[in-house]
């Protein structure tokens, strides 16, 4: 069996606390005994705290079909046979996970996907995702779409999104442009 080393945090000695129970026999136990206190991770690296959830099978096999699918027959056939039967909590992971492979093609029409959806609110950090990630591929003219859609669906853009227009704006060497905004 491996022993355990403690790898992020270190090793604590304690030899000015007892240990703790209760004592048979007093005099032959050493009350000095130094205690050890092992803190963080016991091995590999440490994972960021936030976005660490992890994707359900039915979220991995939605994504896995979506970039197979390479026709728009075989597309829609996914949307109605896989994606429509998505829990919202999963189909708003197969968008992010999406962004994060950077398949915006696939995440524009998964989003418009969501957007149909009965249980759909506007929601902000969607759309300033769905810009970020037109921006990082210099789609700047979809993100002026979609920053325009914002406002029609009632939103107010607050700083994040007009950070993420100003730096799709700089990604295509726009300056005039992200000034003005």
């Amino acid at each position: 069996m491996k022993s355990m080393k403690p790898t992020l945090m270190g090793t604590l000695k304690f030899s000015h606390i007892p240990q703790m129970g209760f004592l048979q026999n007093p005099q032959s136990h050493n009350l000095q005994r130094p205690s050890t206190v092992t803190c963080g991770l016991r091995g590999g690296t440490r994972k960021p705290l936030w976005k660490s959830r992890v994707l359900s099978i039915e979220a991995i096999q939605a994504v896995h079909s979506l970039k197979l699918a390479n026709s728009n027959s075989k597309l829609h056939h996914v949307f109605s046979t896989r994606l429509s039967r998505l829990l919202k909590a999963d189909l708003l992971d197969t968008l992010a996970e999406l962004q994060r492979q950077n398949e915006f093609h696939l995440a524009l029409k998964v989003f418009a996907f969501v957007r149909k959806e009965l249980w759909y609110k506007p929601d902000m950090s969607l759309y300033c995702d769905m810009i970020q990630l037109l921006g990082k591929n210099r789609m700047t003219e979809m993100a002026e779409q979609l920053f325009a859609e914002l406002e029609k669906d009632g939103l107010t853009p607050d700083t994040r999104a007009f950070t993420e227009m100003i730096g799709a704006y700089l990604q295509v060497g726009m300056i005039e442009k992200a000034m003005e905004t």
